[in-house]
């Protein structure tokens, strides 16, 4: 494929840049913050009146869902003009982008009548999902989850407890993998249910992070505040809400991590690290020492600079496949093994440049561009196993890519 961007693209990327510097002030910044906590006001990305407010525009501008089909709400468009305006949201922490959502997973296995009623609020922001997948004993081996949920005629009781259900109590809907037959080999006894938060009978408790105290300041690299464990006790749910079909759970599952992995904040996440470092670099000077003068660091930055132009490019890939409508088995996985260890490299890598002064965190009188390189360091080595583990990424890598036997 070609890499360079049309002229009309590049039109796009200013146009974007244009908007956010008018309409993404500190005010809405700080609000968004405020809607992510454990005093949030509503539920939903867009929980507070100026985050409505604001997806509200963007939504106006044709920005949300851009590839997504226009019977579904979308705007039926390419796939890199949408990589361009979820970039620059990202750049801003502004979350625009369809991964991690549930849309792709539903968009791909859902009913027409779930497609219709989830796909369009899905794009404006109105509802959004908490991801039921991790529990206490299965850890990143989804296929061992006990949470069970059984068939009583036109609904289902989940029973059960998830853990690191990062966004349950802010969130509109759950997102949840429970196991339908216990009596088969545990991949093919899972299946997938979508229903809304405040069905009776979920409890959400936090679970406070390393990054909540000090909080991460904004721009941070997984920097909640918090994340949840969720229990169910007979939680009833219509048959409606069973995405796909019975026990397929694990081929739905998988198909829509994979995709969630495709698109410019999943890149992003590993890294906006670089460029942040190379941006402090440039600018600071102490006593007249300057970093950017240093060989090592230079040496050690354009090694890192590198690493993250594979992230890239390996970005660009996957969407291209998407695009065409190619076989995407591996290339999400491979991407989950390589941004990640990339982004932990860079972490550690910025540590050792930085020193002392560099381990100093949010609110520390010394810190280093508000302590963001600390907290970014505290919450890198989870990158490895959010979203998948990369262990488990190197196993679909070699059977999937590379037609290697189970053993």
């Amino acid at each position: 494929m070609d890499f360079a961007y049309s002229p009309e693209q590049e039109a796009l990327r200013h146009e974007v840049r244009a908007f956010i510097a008018e309409h993404v002030t500190d005010a809405v910044l700080a609000e968004r913050g405020q809607s992510e906590s454990n005093t949030a006001p509503g539920r939903g990305p867009g929980a507070s009146a100026a985050m409505q407010e604001l997806y509200r525009k963007i939504y106006e501008r044709g920005w949300l869902g851009i590839a997504y089909p226009k019977e579904y709400g979308g705007q039926g468009g390419d796939r890199m003009s949408q990589y361009i305006v979820e970039e620059e949201f990202t750049r801003v922490d502004i979350p625009v982008g369809m991964g991690g959502s549930g849309a792709p997973a539903i968009l791909a296995a859902g009913t027409e009548e779930q497609k219709q009623y989830y796909i369009p609020r899905l794009i404006k922001r109105e509802i959004s999902f908490a991801l039921g997948f991790t529990e206490p004993h299965a850890g990143a081996d989804l296929a061992s989850l006990q949470c069970r949920a059984v068939r009583d005629g036109d609904e289902y009781v989940v029973n059960g407890q998830k853990m690191y259900t990062s966004s349950a109590h802010v969130a509109t809907h759950m997102y949840l993998m429970a196991r339908t037959d216990p009596t088969v080999p545990k991949h093919r006894g899972i299946s997938v249910f979508v229903f809304p938060m405040d069905t009776p009978g979920i409890t959400v408790r936090p679970l406070w992070t390393i990054q909540n105290d000090p909080m991460a300041p904004v721009g941070t690299t997984y920097g909640h505040q918090r994340t949840n464990e969720t229990f169910f006790d007979d939680v009833r749910i219509p048959a409606s809400s069973l995405l796909g079909k019975e026990n397929e759970g694990w081929r739905v599952g998988a198909m829509g991590l994979n995709l969630d992995r495709v698109g410019a904040s999943r890149y992003l996440i590993s890294v906006r690290r670089d460029e942040d470092i190379v941006n402090f670099v440039k600018a600071y000077s102490f006593n007249g020492y300057s970093p950017a003068s240093d060989p090592a660091i230079r040496d050690k930055i354009a090694e890192l600079w590198i690493e993250a132009q594979v992230c890239r490019l390996m970005t660009m890939r996957s969407m291209s496949i998407v695009e065409h409508g190619g076989a995407f088995t591996y290339e999400g996985s491979a991407e989950k093994v390589w941004a990640p260890e990339h982004g932990v490299r860079t972490t550690e890598a910025i540590s050792q440049m930085l020193g002392p002064y560099g381990q100093l965190l949010h609110g520390s009188p010394q810190a280093i561009e508000d302590g963001v390189f600390a907290h970014n360091l505290m919450g890198s080595f989870q990158s490895g196993i959010n979203h998948g583990s990369t262990q488990v990424m190197r196993d679909q890598i070699s059977r999937r890519g590379l037609d290697m036997p189970r053993k």
